[in-house]
């Protein structure tokens, strides 16, 4: 799972954008959002572009947040969890940092936006997905 801080108060906004976090004694909250989106095989598709849709075995939801920093490890900072759309700004110590929103459809279809750096150049992508079954191979 991935770590998360939050910022809360007057001064979240001036925080966030110097780049200072607050420690926070209170329990990370439920991302309604990731909890809604359903496990299994997905299909990714960038809109607009004219590439094939790649694939994935979701097993944890909360991994797209951070689509184009996958597997390292960020600070994650909320800024709107709603039941149908979340916002989340992730620093990955080093290795760039993102702003990510998902948008829930139903649990089997979202739309997600992320933009940021990675590998030192910029990025904003906007996908759609959906799921298309189990994962291939996984029991359950």
């Amino acid at each position: 799972m991935l770590a998360r801080k939050i910022v809360r108060g007057p001064g979240a906004a001036f925080l966030l954008m110097s780049g200072v976090a607050m420690a926070s004694t209170a329990k990370a909250p439920v991302l309604m959002v990731v909890e809604a989106i359903e496990h299994g095989q997905w299909e990714i598709h960038e809109v607009g572009a004219t590439s094939a849709p790649r694939t994935l075995c979701l097993s944890d939801p909360e991994t797209l947040i951070q689509l184009r920093h996958p597997g390292i490890a960020c600070s994650h900072f909320v800024i709107d969890n709603q039941p149908k759309t979340l916002t989340v700004s992730y620093s990955c110590s080093g290795a760039g940092s993102g702003r990510t929103t998902i948008s829930l459809a139903t649990p089997r279809i979202i739309r997600l936006q992320t933009q940021g750096l990675a590998q030192n150049a910029p990025f904003d992508s906007d996908y759609s997905a959906r799921r298309i079954g189990a994962c291939q191979g996984v029991a359950h």
